[in-house]
């Protein structure tokens, strides 16, 4: 199963990027998957190489660029309670200069570089996201009613954002929440907005979960919670992608 490394043209220069794909000669289904706030790492390689191969073409991009390649700062190979507060020091302003405008231009360039490669299948695409990146994906879904099908988010603060994002879907739609995250209570407003937004969906709580728990190289790691994320993602992009799956 190949990692390509890629640049994007971008508004505001080149993204880097990589994508994992099978290496079939064939054309398969697109999904973009935004990394969580630690960025492209090792672990982010793991997962677009486990979608991918289910039949997937993957591209995975650093929405950092702006700040340089990926890795933008110097990460631990284990990201744990010791090492979180130095992490996020440096990483918060990167996230906090990250506008909706930055979010939507990259979105723009991003599908139209899914969409165009070769090895992608005509039609609609997917988008994925952990974390930051779960907003970043849910933004994107949002702008892109015609050309994603798909919108899976988890352990994102989706709850934050207003209403009418939810009203602007046409995707299928997975939240997998942090039990650590959102209360049972929260998570009922959540849904009666999904609701009235008319939004096609699941929401749940994964049960003995923190924050970052797809992260295998974190102390919020869970296996099970791993387990259920692929039990949710990998059904809903069949339902929702054109077919061709080894």
């Amino acid at each position: 199963m190949p990692i390509t490394s890629l640049q994007i043209s971008t508004a505001d220069g080149q993204a880097d990027a990589f994508a994992a794909f099978p290496d079939d000669g064939e054309c398969h289904p697109g999904v973009l998957m935004y990394p969580d706030g630690f960025g492209i790492r090792p672990v982010l390689r793991e997962l677009a190489l486990e979608l991918a191969g289910h039949g997937y073409y993957v591209l995975v991009p650093n929405f950092f660029y702006r700040h340089g390649p990926a890795p933008v700062i110097e990460l631990p190979e284990y990201i744990g309670e010791e090492a979180r507060p130095a992490v996020f020091g440096q990483l918060m302003p990167l996230i906090e200069a990250h506008s909706t405008e930055r979010v939507l231009a990259d979105a723009d360039a991003y599908i139209s570089f899914l969409t165009a490669r070769p090895e992608v299948e005509a039609g609609p695409v997917a988008v994925t996201g952990y974390c930051f990146g779960g907003l970043l994906a849910l933004r994107t879904a949002a702008d892109h009613p015609d050309q994603v099908a798909a919108l899976a988010a988890f352990h994102a603060p989706v709850a934050t954002v207003g209403p009418g994002l939810f009203a602007e879907l046409t995707a299928q739609v997975h939240f997998g929440h942090a039990e650590g995250d959102i209360t049972p209570e929260e998570l009922d407003e959540l849904n009666k907005t999904l609701d009235s937004a008319g939004a096609d969906y699941t929401s749940e709580i994964y049960p003995g979960t923190t924050h970052g728990f797809t992260m295998s190289d974190t102390d919020a790691f869970s296996a099970s919670g791993l387990k259920h994320h692929w039990d949710r993602l990998l059904p809903l992009l069949s339902r929702t992608l054109p077919a061709s799956r080894p």
